[in-house]
């Protein structure tokens, strides 16, 4: 109890010695174009920004269609609500953890990874994250490019949804264009923008949804192609729950802190980890389901396609609004890119760094244009994405919950590097990245050849890339923390 006390009293001193990057921050009141601790002045106590912020980031077509690949894949309709709705309520009560650091200490998840990875041992994660982003952004401006275009049809200036690349490479530059300037202006212009714009897309997105179950004959009964309890089935399962349970509840760990760092410590902890968990939660669950009911009837899983087989005339409405889905999701990818590239100690001006991403994303968005099997792509990538940050996750849970419990001041990661103390590369934490990629990576099934793991092609094609990365990462970490004596006295030393 003695060694609680001490540290707190500890961690509310301020600084004594300031980098000039530190004192630039200060004299601007402008904490974040430069990287620096949030400070509590400046904080908000309102969890209305943090609920709409990740429920806009997930009220995007994306969900519909992950939604309908459990149907595609060959499971009934209820199984795939079952999978959906568990998986999420286990990966947003991890995420909500996270979101809780970024409260702790006010900084964002990439920085504080310098505590555990070391300076320069965290180029790694950083750069990985940053490369990460852009395939989000790209991703999630493709996968609207065939909603516009559905519109396009429905008002006759389009003959088909497919092809057309010039026309959606033009289509998507100009959403880039929008999402690009929304994130120029930071946290308080990326909350407004979800608080004013979130709400009337979910009531034109409840009229949607009561439009789809009450008059439009779903077969609330669907049963699917796999019967029985057979290796095929249990595959399937896990491919859900890695694309849209579990697995995307990790792939928002590494974002968790850029944005609750905004949020007053004196918020209680229950109150910010209900409202960030439920503002992913609930968008999640409701159009995957909404997807996976659409798909019953179409067995199509393209976004455009179950819009205009269902809705008729009423799809303009509809496809003019959920355009904001994406746009509400990129802004926080793209803002969140800046924020990673500026851990790499590399002096670019944020917002140049805001400028840069949307061009490479809009390159991305042209590669994808020209792939056809949207189905296995975006399994394979959400599968990707949820090993890595599963990996990240375990190694970050195990330092900040369990090695350094009791710390909350951690600004030393933004002073010159080894001034600190801290070593430049932590070894025990690469030895456990490196060993937890490698186990996510064999337990594994993706859609694409190089994504198949032999573990779970052994087993018949089940996916625990997830439950691999975080088990092995987090449990290697531990446990060469406890052979070389890191604890949270020396952390800064060994």
């Amino acid at each position: 109890m003695t060694q609680r006390i001490t540290l707190a009293s500890t961690n509310e001193m301020p600084s004594q010695t300031p980098t000039a990057e530190h004192a630039t921050a200060s004299s601007n009141e402008n904490y974040e174009d430069f990287l620096s601790v949030v400070p509590e002045q400046a904080k908000t106590k309102s969890l209305w920004g943090q609920f709409w912020v990740w429920f806009g980031a997930n009220v995007a077509p994306i969900n519909w269609l992950l939604g309908a690949l459990g149907v595609q894949m060959g499971l009934g309709l209820w199984e795939t609500f079952a999978v959906i709705l568990a998986g999420n309520a286990i990966g947003m009560s991890v995420f909500g953890c996270m979101v809780l650091l970024g409260q702790r200490t006010g900084l964002t998840g990439m920085l504080l990874g310098r505590r555990v990875f070391g300076r320069y041992g965290n180029y790694i994660p950083t750069a990985i994250q940053a490369i990460v982003v852009i395939g989000w952004c790209a991703i999630n401006t493709w996968v609207v490019l065939d909603l516009i275009t559905a519109l396009l049809m429905k008002i006759g200036l389009v003959d088909s949804i497919e092809g057309h690349f010039v026309l959606k490479a033009c289509i998507g530059a100009v959403v880039m264009i929008i999402q690009v300037i929304v994130s120029l202006f930071g946290y308080k212009a990326i909350s407004t923008f979800e608080k004013w714009t979130v709400p009337p897309t979910v009531a034109i997105l409840l009229a949607m949804t009561i439009a789809a179950w009450g008059f439009m004959g779903i077969d609330w009964n669907y049963a699917g192609n796999l019967t029985g309890t057979g290796t095929d089935k249990i595959a399937a399962i896990s491919s859900i729950m890695t694309a849209i349970g579990i697995g995307w509840g990790f792939t928002w760990l590494t974002y968790a802190c850029d944005y609750s760092r905004f949020v007053s410590r004196s918020v209680p902890r229950r109150k910010l980890f209900g409202a960030s968990a439920l503002g992913q939660l609930i968008p999640v669950v409701w159009l995957g389901l909404l997807g996976a009911t659409l798909a019953t009837k179409s067995g199509s899983i393209d976004p455009g396609q179950l819009i205009v087989d269902n809705f008729g005339a009423l799809a303009i409405p509809v496809l003019l609004l959920v355009v904001h889905g994406p746009i509400a999701t990129n802004i926080l990818n793209i803002y969140s890119f800046t924020l990673s590239v500026q851990c790499l100690d590399l002096k670019i001006n944020r917002r140049a760094i805001n400028i840069a991403v949307g061009f490479f994303a809009w390159l991305g968005v042209c590669l994808f244009l020209s792939l056809s099997d949207m189905g296995n792509t975006l399994d394979s990538w959400l599968s990707s994405v949820a090993g890595w940050t599963s990996v990240w996750g375990g190694i970050m849970f195990v330092h900040f919950y369990v090695i350094e419990r009791h710390r909350d001041d951690f600004s030393s990661v933004l002073d010159e590097p080894g001034s600190d103390g801290i070593p430049v590369v932590r070894w025990q934490a690469m030895v456990a990245f490196v060993l937890g990629l490698l186990m996510t990576w064999m337990f594994s099934y993706g859609g694409l050849p190089i994504f198949q793991g032999p573990i779970s092609a052994a087993i018949g094609g089940i996916d625990l890339s997830w439950l691999a990365g975080i088990v092995t990462s987090g449990g290697v970490y531990y446990l060469l923390a406890r052979a070389t004596n890191l604890r949270e006295r020396n952390a800064s030393l060994a």
